[in-house]
């Protein structure tokens, strides 16, 4: 019992650090990682994965409901979708650029093709389905 403890214990560490997760970014990280609306006339996606923007503010309660639907979905999607969120609030140069006026606001951009942006808190199903059919290309399935 005490030799497989170390290894439980280590087993936990890796689990723990390999979660994937939501990050926070600025408007310098989304023009670097994302599209930098500065240079680039027309849209081009910096990135190698599609990705999720939530666009939020940490006083807005459907902004809240909707933050652990996104945490659930980046574990899902970790390695085929990157999640970002970025704070309206305090990165107004991004938001301004969107034209965000309400929040939340979800910017899905595909690897390739232009991003779309939704407005209000869908339900996970619905941006299962975004993800899946918009981001990651895959047919909808039908239904009897």
């Amino acid at each position: 019992m005490r030799k497989l403890l170390p290894i439980l214990v280590l087993a936990c560490a890796l689990a723990m650090t390999a979660r994937a997760e939501v990050r926070s970014i600025t408007s310098d990280d989304f023009r670097r990682e994302v599209f930098d609306y500065r240079t680039d006339t027309t849209w081009r996606f910096r990135g190698n994965k599609p990705c999720i923007v939530d666009f939020y503010t940490t006083w807005c309660g459907p902004c809240r409901r909707l933050a652990p639907i996104m945490d659930s979905l980046s574990q899902v999607y970790k390695g085929k979708v990157v999640f970002y969120k970025v704070d309206t609030d305090q990165q107004r140069d991004v938001a301004r650029y969107f034209g965000i006026n309400s929040i939340p606001q979800v910017l899905y951009v595909p690897a390739k093709g232009k991003p779309a942006l939704t407005k209000g808190a869908y339900p996970a199903e619905n941006i299962v389905q975004i993800i899946d059919e918009f981001l990651l290309g895959k047919k909808p399935k039908k239904t009897k």
